[in-house]
């Protein structure tokens, strides 16, 4: 990706192109870790805050990869530097109506101030930190935009 940027392709491969890749990805990817992804997220309910709703946060969505793993009536809220994801995700909402959409930011995870200090019950990020710039500032973001948690 550096390297793309560096020679000015990655506006034309990366934001038009890298998106359909990542479609087609999905689908072969999702059924490979289903049973793995189910695990991980069959406990979110857990982290509800006190309004009795799940906000959940999704960093670098792309075109959706665990919005069939998330659990009914979760408030999604999705961050992605590439607008051309977009249209992905509207698909993806439209398939997946168990899921109460927030919104689409288009904001790279390591300046969300978009995104409301104290926010969110959960922040989700897969297959996405190996790709960005600075993974200590995304981080402070995420507990940035977290609610924080009591110890009761």
């Amino acid at each position: 990706m550096y390297l793309l940027d560096f020679l000015d392709l990655w506006n034309w491969i990366g934001k038009q192109g890298f998106p359909y890749f990542l479609a087609r990805f999905t689908v072969m990817y999702n059924k490979q870790m289903a049973s793995k992804k189910q695990e991980l997220f069959s406990n979110l309910w857990e982290f509800t805050g006190p309004s009795g709703k799940l906000s959940l946060l999704e960093l670098g969505c792309g075109t959706r990869a665990n919005f069939k793993f998330y659990p009914s009536r979760c408030q999604v809220t999705c961050v992605d530097p590439n607008p051309s994801f977009e249209k992905f995700l509207i698909k993806s909402i439209a398939q997946n109506p168990h899921l109460q959409f927030e919104c689409f930011i288009v904001a790279a995870g390591e300046n969300m101030h978009q995104v409301a200090t104290g926010s969110m019950d959960v922040v989700v990020c897969t297959l996405m930190l190996c790709l960005v710039k600075n993974q200590e500032q995304i981080l402070q973001e995420v507990c940035r935009v977290l609610r924080p948690m009591s110890m009761d």
